[in-house]
């Protein structure tokens, strides 16, 4: 193999996203033939002795990629500190999988689960362009000028402005409504705090969809392996 940032080595080797490898650099926990490694910094895996943590890297033969109903009040992540429940419980396999498309713990729907870094950077980085479907059940019934602000983008309380999305009413539910949310970016929390700028509030959010994935008729809980079709269609 020839010579590689660290960071996409470490990626393609399962560690995690390119992302979060980057973060292991920056705190001086990956080593190139017993040397600290620097974010950027290239190596060949074929001659290069790279460690996480003191232990050697390897590359999985075979990739694992996973779609998970993750349901509410489960975490996102790989751990918890305070022993809660993770994702990570909902499956049987021994693989060292890392989650793909978060979702806050009062949030439920679709989620991947995989030990390609490669694919996990492409799916999770805006660049890409792999669009996330929501259904969204809010409070209230909006109203055109609410759902119109919402399409275009608002500027949260953090001051960042987000991109224009497509949202329609999908049908009136009591005295709320549920609506279809589509966008290509993920900032945490993004639907809750976009829909309280607006006046609407979130009473429920389901993800159906990360690019050509559908959540389908996976129940919360249930996982099924990905296609090789949808596999392909991701890593393009």
């Amino acid at each position: 193999m020839a010579q590689d940032r660290v960071q996409k080595i470490l990626a393609h080797a399962g560690i995690g996203s390119r992302r979060a490898c980057e973060k292991l650099i920056t705190a001086g926990r990956v080593t190139v033939n017993g040397k600290r490694a620097e974010l950027g910094g290239k190596a060949d895996p074929a001659v290069d002795a790279i460690q996480v943590d003191g232990r050697a890297i390897s590359f999985p033969k075979n990739y694992t990629y996973l779609a998970i109903y993750k349901p509410r009040g489960i975490l996102s992540s790989t751990k918890s500190e305070l022993d809660r429940r993770t994702v990570m419980d909902l499956i049987t396999t021994k693989t060292r999988l890392y989650p793909v498309g978060r979702l806050d713990i009062d949030s439920e729907g679709l989620m991947l689960l995989t030990d390609d870094g490669d694919l996990t950077n492409k799916v999770t980085h805006p660049r890409y362009g792999h669009e996330k479907e929501y259904r969204v059940l809010v409070s209230r019934h909006p109203d055109r000028k609410q759902l119109a602000t919402w399409e275009r983008g608002v500027v949260l309380e953090d001051g960042y402005r987000t991109r224009p999305v497509r949202v329609r009413l999908e049908r009136l539910h009591g005295k709320g409504a549920w609506l279809r949310v589509v966008m290509s970016e993920g900032k945490k929390r993004q639907i809750r705090q976009t829909a309280n700028s607006v006046g609407l509030y979130v009473v429920k959010l389901i993800r159906v969809r990360i690019g050509p994935i559908n959540l389908g008729s996976l129940k919360p809980g249930q996982s099924r392996p990905l296609k090789e079709s949808e596999i392909k269609i991701l890593k393009k």
